[in-house]
């Protein structure tokens, strides 16, 4: 088996860099169709558009209408093509971001990612998760092709809710505990390879990056400050988790993440919430983690206030009966989790998950009397 690494072709982090867009755009193309919602051009329209007009671009602009569906997909595509748009331009968070993907594939232009958020790993990967229009996950689709430009404004990430920022902590903390799980199997990639050395560094720095900065940029988040652990970890929360899990491959914790929101009573959560307590329901599967690690990365999530329990996602006093339905996805064929070096079954992934909920519930009470 062939070793692959997959990567944007540039990517740009800063404070203000959006107020430059139209020296980067530039370089992509010169007719954009920019993909964005109400609230984030009323955030971020001005800056961005005085930069693309003082470059000589006319951008078309394409309310998006708010899941990553493929008839949203298609629609955009076709103004795309309609407006004879050269790049389709993703302004905003994952969703925003997955769906101008899937619309340049579709009109076979180029790609620029602009997020708004640090929320997810979305800005930088080939890939686009789908959902239907209930908000229930329906799977993942590669592109073949990594956005051409991704351009983050760390002021503008800094501005947004503390919520999005934690919620991508949790989503990065998984690329390392995925990878390592395929890395050791000898598992393939997202690309259907293997993940190489420099793919691996990437993730475990990530992994490394987050338990060091992460408390502290949370807290300058809080004040909507700019400070390099801030820096650090808008960079391990999209760039480094970006190229890890699409270069190393993923595992049960999101198998189980994407499950969550076909419960009802999770469709409030972000991605990253449901994924930190995919790390936990992985790390009680997992024969080979060492449980002062577990311990560690448990009560860092705790310590970041993301969901450790059945309660916190929505779900508590669920019955087992209920998660029959995760346990079976988790279970059948095609799935993530198959990249563990023992045989999943529905039995276990439902039993690791109840094991997760009773080891968040230990842990907090722990961290509380530690407080005290």
């Amino acid at each position: 088996m062939y070793f692959t690494f997959l990567a944007p072709r540039k990517y740009v982090q800063g404070r203000n860099v959006l107020r430059e867009a139209g020296a980067h755009f530039s370089k992509v193309g010169k007719k954009p169709v920019v993909l964005w919602d109400a609230r984030v051009k009323a955030l971020v329209g001005e800056r961005m558009l005085s930069s693309l007009k003082e470059a000589g671009l006319e951008p078309h602009e394409v309310e998006f209408r708010g899941d990553s569906t493929k008839a949203e997909a298609a629609r955009v595509a076709q103004l795309a093509r309609d407006h004879s748009a050269d790049m389709v331009v993703g302004v905003g968070g994952g969703k925003t971001l997955d769906t101008a993907k899937a619309a340049a594939a579709q009109a076979s232009v180029k790609m620029v990612s602009v997020p708004t958020l640090a929320s997810t790993d979305s800005p930088t990967s080939s890939y686009t998760v789908w959902y239907d229009e209930k908000g229930a996950c329906q799977g993942f689709e590669s592109w073949g092709v990594n956005p051409d430009l991704v351009l983050v404004d760390s002021q503008v990430i800094a501005e947004a809710p503390v919520r999005a920022f934690v919620a991508g902590m949790g989503d990065a903390l998984s690329t390392w505990v995925e990878a390592e799980v395929v890395h050791t199997t000898r598992g393939q990639n997202l690309a259907g390879g293997r993940a190489t050395m420099v793919a691996m560094a990437i993730a475990r720095l990530g992994y490394e990056t987050l338990l060091q900065y992460g408390l502290e940029a949370k807290r300058a988040v809080e004040q909507k400050v700019v400070t390099h652990a801030v820096e650090k970890i808008i960079e391990a929360n999209t760039l480094m988790s970006g190229l890890g899990f699409e270069s190393c491959g993923v595992a049960t914790a999101h198998m189980i993440a994407n499950c969550l929101p076909g419960f009802p009573e999770c469709r409030q959560l972000m991605h990253g919430e449901e994924v930190a307590f995919g790390v936990i329901s992985q790390l009680c599967l997992d024969e080979n983690m060492p449980t002062a690690e577990m311990h560690r990365i448990v009560d860092f999530l705790i310590a970041l206030g993301l969901p450790v329990s059945f309660s916190e996602l929505g779900l508590e006093g669920v019955a087992r009966d209920r998660l029959k339905s995760i346990g079976e996805v988790c279970a059948g064929s095609g799935s993530l989790c198959h990249a563990h070096p023992f045989k999943v079954t529905p039995e276990k992934v439902v039993d690791a998950m109840i094991a997760a909920d009773a080891l968040g519930q230990e842990r907090k009470r722990k961290c509380r009397a530690k407080a005290e």
